[in-house]
């Protein structure tokens, strides 16, 4: 029997935590103070994205759910939500796997990804992907509430 990767199982474990927030989000709103700022690849090869922000902004972007966003729906590998840039509403997709963070600046909390880009969906759900360390002063907030698990990872 091979070992068991736990990092693979944090991971996906982590990656559904965001999912189940914004599946809530969908289903009931944004509660209290809570709102969310969610960094992504956009050349994530299953991130869509109107042309012109991909050319802004060609490696990543941070977008924010708070009070003009529209029609979140939920899958199990990605969501899709549509915002308004300029006063355009532009559908985006963005895969969990192309996230890069997730922060809830109401709650102090705060996850760090880092995304895998090369291969297809069906593979990426069976793979490892690993976060990257994030200091409390780079946090919007400052908190500590950042999860890093490099700590405990098998070098």
């Amino acid at each position: 029997m091979n070992e068991l990767n736990y990092d693979e199982m944090v991971q996906k474990a982590l990656k559904m935590v965001v999912r189940d927030a914004l599946r809530a989000v969908a289903a009931n709103g944004l509660p209290g103070s809570h709102h969310f700022y969610v960094t992504f690849r956009t050349d994530h090869p299953q991130a869509v994205v109107p042309t012109y922000l991909a050319e802004r902004h060609p490696e990543e972007i941070t977008i924010v759910l708070q009070y003009q966003f529209w029609d979140l729906d939920i899958t199990d590998h990605s969501f899709e939500v549509t915002l308004s840039f300029n006063d355009i509403h532009e559908r985006l997709v963005v895969p969990f796997n192309a996230i890069t963070s997730f922060v809830d600046p109401s709650v102090k909390f705060g996850l760090q990804f880092a995304p895998i880009m090369e291969l297809s969906q069906d593979m990426m759900d069976f793979l490892p992907q690993q976060e990257s360390p994030v200091r409390p002063e780079e946090t919007q907030s400052g908190s500590s509430n950042v999860i890093v698990l490099d700590a405990f990872r098998k070098k």
